[in-house]
């Protein structure tokens, strides 16, 4: 069988465009956020030279995956990105568990601080001796939030609610194999546990279709993550 056999006009019609769009993207964006922070290019938004780096980071993570689905949702898929789980309706139905979440975690990250591997990881912005958390420190938080902002939107929003029309409640396992992925080259317990949090994220945006929610408990848990690491590394 050729490929004009392969691809006919009926075949064409029947694909599921929408899927493979949105497919393609996730692959083409997270391919720029892992190669495109690594180059030399750097807009020194701020002084202090590691702020800036992370600026950056924060920048063109928010760029594709942030800014880019919602291009494809407007101008391609003539949508609206509250479909895709931009909405306050409905957000904190659920706050309940956000709140079981919290406790589970808070003795996980207690136990996990103390680790050498974590503390070497956390928080990205390493501070100098003898360095206090203002203004640095916060700076970085902020640029954390919104980082947060657009990983949720990216996986919990323009994937699972995207691709939920073709794969139903499975648009969240799809989604987790990327999320787990972007793990890799953090310590292990952190990976295996991204894949419980990304099913656990993954169906509370399906439930309440807006991943508000999801960005508090993310960013709770990372800026808990921050200050346990510098509790234990005084």
């Amino acid at each position: 069988m050729n490929i004009k056999e392969l691809v006919t006009k009926e075949n064409w019609q029947s694909l599921d465009k929408k899927t493979i769009v949105i497919c393609i993207t996730v692959a083409v964006c997270l391919t720029m956020n892992r190669y495109l922070p690594e180059m030399d290019s750097l807009v020194p938004f701020f002084n202090n030279v590691r702020i800036s780096q992370l600026a950056n980071w924060a920048f063109i993570h928010l760029v594709f995956y942030l800014v880019v689905p919602i291009f494809i949702i407007k101008v391609l898929f003539r949508e609206n990105v509250a479909d895709y789980g931009l909405k306050w309706s409905g957000a904190f139905k659920s706050y309940w568990i956000y709140l079981v979440m919290l406790v589970v975690m808070i003795p996980l990250v207690a136990y996990f601080s103390t680790t050498e591997s974590f503390q070497q990881t956390y928080p990205f912005y390493k501070l100098a001796p003898d360095e206090k958390l203002y203004p640095n420190f916060w700076i970085w938080e902020a640029l954390y939030f919104l980082q947060f902002v657009g990983l949720e939107f990216f996986f919990r929003g323009f994937m699972v609610l995207g691709l939920k029309n073709r794969f139903g409640f499975y648009s969240v396992f799809v989604m987790v194999i990327p999320y787990c992925m972007i793990h890799y080259g953090k310590p292990l317990p952190e990976t295996l546990a991204a894949i419980v949090a990304g099913v656990a994220l993954g169906t509370l945006s399906w439930k309440t279709r807006s991943v508000f929610l999801g960005i508090c408990i993310h960013y709770s848990v990372g800026l808990m993550m921050d200050l346990a690491a510098l509790y234990h590394r005084r």
